[in-house]
């Protein structure tokens, strides 16, 4: 009986290894492996299909000098970020939301509601540099398959554990989606967090911008938000102070990339 239980749980752990190294690409910049199993194509269709969705039920701004710097900065960014074949645009949405995105395919929007937080050139084309690095990492490619393979084990476990009490199911089950979340799903969102952080600010640098003002940023993001949140170990993202403190580690390496490209 306990070697029938085994059984799926092993040829999961074969077909995983296989899908692994199948399904393997390198990121930009970090030279980090990771696992995608979408062509860009379908991951620039599915982008394009979210931008439009969006774009048609908010309010676009279609000119003015926001506007223009939004799409200025995305230009300067993604002209010296590695080219994916990307057919960039850039939107300025009218929303009192603190955010930004880049969709597969190179689409952005920034919302108006991050405009003051921002504050300068400089803090916004750290927040878009961030959101383009997203996009350039192919970390929402990267999640989907993820969560694919996290599916696909928790099929396997529940296979093998199929003949005991249902209630020592649930049990199994419940520690086990836990467990995915806490120890795997949300250090690696995180993850995906600092390697944006890191190549956006990589970016800012050769783009001629001032990364001194990315620490500077989420200061005010930190006071924006009021210091609100849960603990970092539940959280999607890395915390204000860790970010902080990661900039401050790689400034060194940007602000020599600002020099050697831009002089002073």
């Amino acid at each position: 009986m306990r070697g029938r239980r085994v059984i799926p749980i092993v040829l999961f752990a074969l077909y995983g290894i296989y899908y692994y190294f199948s399904n393997r690409e390198t990121v930009p910049l970090t030279g980090r492996k990771q696992l995608v199993d979408l062509s860009r194509d379908q991951e620039s269709a599915l982008g394009l299909q979210s931008y439009q969705q969006i774009l048609r039920q908010e309010h676009v701004v279609r000119s003015g000098e926001a506007v223009d710097l939004v799409k200025a900065i995305g230009a300067k960014i993604s002209a010296v970020a590695e080219d994916p074949g990307f057919r960039w645009e850039y939107n300025l949405i009218d929303s009192p939301q603190v955010n930004a995105f880049c969709l597969p395919g190179g689409k952005v929007a920034v919302y108006s509601g991050i405009l003051p937080v921002a504050k300068n050139a400089d803090g916004l084309a750290v927040i878009m540099g961030h959101e383009i690095a997203h996009a350039i990492a192919r970390h929402g490619a990267e999640r989907m398959a993820h969560q694919k393979l996290m599916q696909i084990g928790q099929m396997a476990v529940g296979v093998s554990v199929s003949d005991m009490d249902p209630a020592q199911q649930r049990a199994i089950m419940g520690a086990l989606g836990v467990g995915a979340q806490f120890g795997v799903m949300l250090p690696f969102s995180r993850d995906h967090e600092s390697e944006a952080d890191y190549m956006g600010l990589i970016y800012v640098a050769r783009a001629c911008f001032d990364p001194r003002e990315a620490p500077k940023l989420w200061q005010r993001m930190g006071q924006a938000s009021g210091g609100k949140g849960p603990a970092q170990f539940m959280s999607t993202h890395p915390s204000h102070e860790t970010r902080i403190r990661q900039f401050e580690e790689w400034m060194p390496e940007a602000l020599k990339i600002r020099q050697d490209k831009c002089g002073s």
